[in-house]
C-alpha cells in the first residue's frame, strides 16, 4: 500500500492490481494482519457494532486538533471482517467528524466491486460498522 493521503484511491489502484477475486480477498486479509488488536479489555459490548454476524468491535478517540480528528481502531474474530473493518479504519482514521460523514462509502465500494463480491451478512455488516462510525463522528460535531 503507497503512503498517500487518499487513501481510498490508493486502495482502489491496489485492488486493481489483482487479477481476480480469491487475490483481492487474501489482500484484504492481509491488510486485517497487519492492523493492530485490540485489548482484552477495549473488546466489551460497549464497543462491539451490533449488525455485525462476526464479532467486530470498534473503538474511537478524539484528538484535541480544532475541529478534532476522529481515529478509529477495530478488531474481529473473522479474518475477512477484520480486513473489511481495516480498510474502512484506515480511510475514516484522522478525518473529520465531517469528512466522515460526507465520504462516498458506496461509491468506494462500488468501484472496488466489493458490494457484488461480499456475502449478504459480511455487507450488512460492513453498513453497520460504517454507520457506527459516522454515528460516533455526528456525536463530535
Amino acid at each position: 500500500m503507497t503512503a498517500s493521503k487518499n487513501w481510498a484511491e490508493d486502495l482502489i489502484e491496489d485492488f486493481s492490481l489483482f487479477d481476480d477475486w480469491e487475490d483481492r480477498y487474501r489482500y484484504i486479509i492481509d491488510l486485517g494482519r497487519q492492523a493492530p488488536n485490540l485489548s482484552p479489555a477495549e473488546k466489551i459490548e460497549a464497543n462491539r457494532v451490533q449488525g455485525c454476524t462476526s464479532q467486530v468491535w470498534l473503538v474511537c478517540t478524539l484528538s484535541a486538533d480544532t475541529p478534532p480528528l476522529l481515529h478509529f481502531r477495530a478488531d474481529s474474530d473473522a479474518d475477512i471482517v477484520r480486513g473489511l473493518a481495516a480498510m474502512v479504519v484506515t480511510i475514516f482514521s484522522g478525518k473529520s467528524a465531517q469528512e466522515i460523514i460526507d465520504f462516498d462509502v458506496q461509491g468506494l465500494l462500488s468501484r472496488l466491486d466489493l458490494a457484488r463480491h461480499l456475502s449478504s451478512n459480511r455487507a450488512n455488516g460492513l453498513a453497520s460498522l460504517v454507520a457506527r462510525m459516522r454515528a460516533l463522528a455526528g456525536r463530535a460535531i
